[in-house]
């Protein structure tokens, strides 16, 4: 059988950031941070006309919340839509397996579906285990009483293990009754086999082959899962429209937490077409996500069984990564600020790690990642590699205005100027426990980024300096006009050095915490020693002021 040549979107999916322009713009900026975390929205001031994207997930409960129900209300979470639930079983289960199964009456399940669909306006409904044929033709009457925008099917019918869970009668509902339906069925390759009658679907070819027998069934697209393809080095999708073919690869991650892939994948479509997106989109943003959770959990533990559950919200390695701080943030960590600069390190022909290495063990107390020439992906590693030795040596890592490479690494937090995104917005989109700090030459702009929401203000620049093109300088008393205007902790920046680091931290400012240095640490032969040589001089100039 001949098909029209598949479109391969090959590592599209390797990394959320893997192309993105190391110089893109506010704008966009935003859009790809907003893409990572859109579970908070703004609100309006007219409460009563937002209209929240709504997706009702019709599927089994999982008492280990790794699949099912507990899978579709995160994954729904995560991308900023609202999820009602109707229950059709009740799992007792965890990482080891099912130890047992409880359905739900089909009288009941009739009762759930018209509870919601008559009054949440719901715009997309994605099903689950649908565990008889009497909950396959209830819900087939319900969506044709209450249509909706959009069917997604996840043929939730055959176990990890192999074992068909549907019998011949439930095939023959989601074949004749649900498929039809249906705007996108997601089978994996297991599932797809049952629903043909036990063709095999064992290779890319066959799985293009499935799709098109599935899609002449009746639903408008098919995306039939390779997770489980033998032999292959990339997670390969197929996804058909009924006229195009697409091959949807992403690197094949090594990890156990892969409990509830399918459950949220699915989930995940019906999220994006709640919120607008056409199908192919919908698709591809899920995939998407689903290899990025996957990547963020692949080490964590939980259960002690062979397929553990992934972090849906990205946020529970953030607990552990900050065990070492008492508090979000301490305004002491502002002693020594040390600010990076790709090209003093290429000068001194220094990797961005080893520089930062050598200015902690010098005695920086918190770091700020400032690199301006260089591309996404290497920012983005290097940051990773950087933020695995603050954690060892217990400094907080900031990045400079990029809030994307701050999520993509899990950073402590950002430093803003004042034509980059407001921090309000950016604490919207890091959430409470990440620190935000704020440039801010006069008071006014000192008052605004506490009425914000940040945590800090980095005032200056104090002297002339070379790190910044037409940077107007405020001088003590601009940097004191600041602290007395402010009730954030203040650090001074710019100019600043062995030198003339006492003077500064002199003037009379409680709030006044320490000093940010550029040149002064990383334009120098010896890192370490010239970070020692400024700590001792910052030591010396506290003692004296209190």
């Amino acid at each position: 059988m001949a098909y029209a040549q598949p479109q391969v979107l090959s590592g599209f999916y390797s990394t959320s950031f893997n192309k993105v322009n190391s110089r893109i713009n506010q704008s966009k900026q935003i859009q790809v941070c907003m893409e990572t975390q859109r579970g908070r929205r703004s609100m309006m001031s007219n409460h009563s006309t937002i209209k929240v994207p709504h997706v009702l997930t019709v599927a089994g409960s999982d008492s280990g919340a790794g699949a099912g129900i507990q899978a579709d209300l995160k994954a729904c979470a995560a991308r900023g839509v609202f999820c009602s639930t109707v229950i059709t079983a009740v799992t007792a289960q965890n990482t080891v397996g099912v130890q047992g199964v409880d359905i739900v009456s089909d009288d009941f399940v009739a009762k759930q579906l018209k509870s919601v669909l008559s009054d949440m306006q719901v715009d997309v409904v994605k099903t689950g285990m649908l565990p008889s044929s009497g909950v396959v033709k209830i819900l087939h009457q319900c969506l044709r009483e209450f249509p909706v925008q959009a069917l997604v099917v996840d043929p939730v019918m055959v176990s990890t293990s192999g074992d068909v869970l549907a019998g011949p009668s439930i095939l023959t509902g989601f074949r004749e009754e649900l498929l039809p339906m249906a705007d996108i069925v997601t089978p994996n390759l297991k599932e797809a086999s049952a629903l043909l009658g036990g063709l095999k679907v064992e290779t890319v070819s066959d799985m293009h082959s499935a799709a098109k027998l599935l899609h002449d069934m009746g639903p408008r697209n098919v995306l039939v899962k390779g997770g489980d393809l033998p032999d292959s080095l990339d997670a390969v999708d197929i996804f058909f429209d009924g006229e195009d073919f697409y091959e949807l690869r992403s690197s094949r991650l090594k990890t156990r937490n892969t409990h509830g892939t399918g459950c949220t994948l699915a989930s995940c479509i019906a999220a994006e077409l709640a919120k607008g997106s056409s199908m192919l989109e919908a698709v591809k943003a899920a995939k998407c996500f689903i290899e990025t959770a996957l990547d963020y959990s692949k080490d964590i533990v939980i259960g002690n069984g062979p397929q553990g559950p992934f972090d849906h919200l990205l946020r529970l390695k953030r607990n552990i990564h900050n065990s070492w701080k008492q508090d979000r943030f301490n305004p002491n960590d502002l002693l020594l600020y040390a600010v990076t600069d790709s090209r003093m390190n290429r000068k001194w022909g220094r990797s961005i790690s080893d520089a930062v290495k050598a200015a902690i063990e010098g005695g920086a107390t918190i770091v700020q990642l400032r690199e301006k020439d260089i591309e996404t992906w290497d920012f983005l590693e290097a940051a990773k590699s950087c933020l695995q030795i603050c954690r060892y040596h217990g400094v907080p890592l900031l990045i400079n205005d990029r809030i994307d490479i701050a999520l993509a690494c899990d950073a402590d937090g950002v430093h803003l100027g004042q034509s980059d995104m407001p921090s309000r917005v950016a604490r919207t989109i890091l959430g409470p426990e990440k620190i935000i700090g704020v440039s801010c030459k006069t008071p006014e702009q000192a008052q605004q980024a506490w009425i914000d929401g940040a945590d800090y203000i980095g005032c200056g620049g104090i002297y002339p300096t070379n790190t910044k093109e037409n940077n107007r300088t405020v001088g003590l008393d601009g940097l004191k006009a600041v602290c007395l205007a402010s009730n954030l902790p203040v650090v001074a920046i710019g100019g600043i050095g062995i030198s003339n680091a006492s003077p500064v931290m002199a003037i009379d400012a409680p709030n006044l915490k320490g000093v940010a240095v550029v040149s002064a640490l990383f334009d120098r032969e010896c890192v370490l020693t010239e970070t020692r040589k400024l700590h001792s001089v910052l030591v010396e100039a506290t003692t004296k002021t209190k």
